[in-house]
């Protein structure tokens, strides 16, 4: 699949998830998880503020309220919900919060401006990571830093059994990154690892998106299926997953 394709069933997937509301959006937020990341974006007046596949806000809304004199700028190809998102910025009288749609490739945003990049559960549908990381670098000022929280393997499944699991959503999942694989990454455009820290995640999936879940769960060895602690109900899969949350900085 090419890389325009890929970006389309993410945009359609996720529109529908956000009009959705309910399942996904409760199933994904964390308000410890949510602080924590809050806690680590440390910002000066003035500073801009990026997060990268915002999607409804969850993180873009808090951090424009706790930094009143930053510019926070939401950036996402899911334009309808983009749209509510500018609405509700109206209803709240956000004034330093602006939401931008774009077409998944580059980021429209001037050279050497933020201060930071967050992202938030983005990174592992971008279907070109190099260029997005790249991008990133561009978009930093010297000094400046990026945020990813985004999940990861566990150590055990070197055959990638949790990728496949989430390539079941036709939602554009490309694959989860390692920490080591974030610093070669990171480390090749520029990007130096800082800090960091581990949290988890309950990761839900309606049963009615996983077409042919038991295949997945024959093609993989057990012990690796195990090791997330798999949860099946009535109506939805769920996967106990480790989250990478970690900050790098533009030298």
């Amino acid at each position: 699949m090419d890389k325009k394709a890929r970006i389309e069933d993410t945009r359609k997937a996720f529109e529908a998830s956000f009009a959705e509301g309910a399942f996904y959006n409760r199933q994904t937020q964390d308000a410890g998880h949510l602080e924590k990341l809050l806690k680590a974006v440390r910002v000066s007046d003035g500073m801009r503020i990026l997060d990268l596949g915002c999607g409804s806000g969850y993180l873009t809304f808090p951090l424009a309220k706790r930094h009143p004199t930053c510019d926070v700028i939401g950036l996402d190809i899911v334009s309808d919900a983009l749209r509510d998102n500018r609405c509700r910025a109206k209803a709240e009288a956000i004034t330093n919060l602006t939401f931008i749609t774009y077409d998944g490739v580059d980021f429209p945003v001037e050279s050497g401006t933020l201060g930071w990049v967050v992202t938030r559960y983005a990174l592992h549908h971008f279907p070109d990571i190099e260029h997005s990381i790249q991008d990133i670098h561009r978009c930093l000022k010297r000094g400046g830093r990026l945020l990813i929280a985004d999940p990861c393997p566990n150590p055990c499944d070197t055959g990638r059994f949790v990728d496949d699991y989430m390539r079941l959503k036709k939602d554009g999942h490309v694959r989860f990154y390692t920490k080591d694989e974030w610093m070669d990454i990171c480390g090749r455009h520029g990007l130096r690892f800082a800090e960091g820290f581990e949290t988890t995640i309950r990761f839900p999936k309606q049963k009615e998106t996983a077409i042919g879940w038991e295949n997945v769960l024959k093609k993989h060895d057990k012990r690796v299926i195990e090791s997330y602690h798999p949860v099946e109900t009535e109506t939805a899969l769920y996967l106990t997953e480790r989250v990478n949350n970690l900050i790098f900085e533009k030298e």
